[in-house]
């Protein structure tokens, strides 16, 4: 009997256990003076996007930082709205596809 498909099986496996997860699990926002505006398991912003684009539109001059410690994301602060007078979510403008054609 061969070892090959159990050594394949093995380095499978460990590759599954040991891969790097994709998402965070907790995301916080720091004010310039240092004040937690934001703290929620749900991004305050559009990940699709590059941050340079989209986090200061919701805090000018803000800090965002997301882990996968839960330590403390239970409690959900949103003063998002409350300091930029107006809402949290900020959509970006529609791009239009054919501007980058020749």
């Amino acid at each position: 009997m061969s070892a090959l498909p159990h050594v394949a099986a093995v380095a499978a496996l460990a590759a599954a256990l040991f891969s790097p997860v994709a998402s965070a699990a907790c995301y916080q926002i720091y004010a310039p003076d240092g004040e937690l505006i934001y703290r929620s398991t749900e991004p305050p912003v559009d990940m699709s996007y590059p941050l340079h684009q989209t986090l200061p539109k919701v805090a000018p001059g803000g800090k965002l930082i997301f882990s996968l410690d839960l330590h403390g994301c239970e409690l959900t602060i949103n003063k998002l709205s409350v300091r930029a007078g107006k809402p949290a979510s900020v959509p970006l403008p529609v791009q239009d596809r054919r501007a980058d054609r020749g």
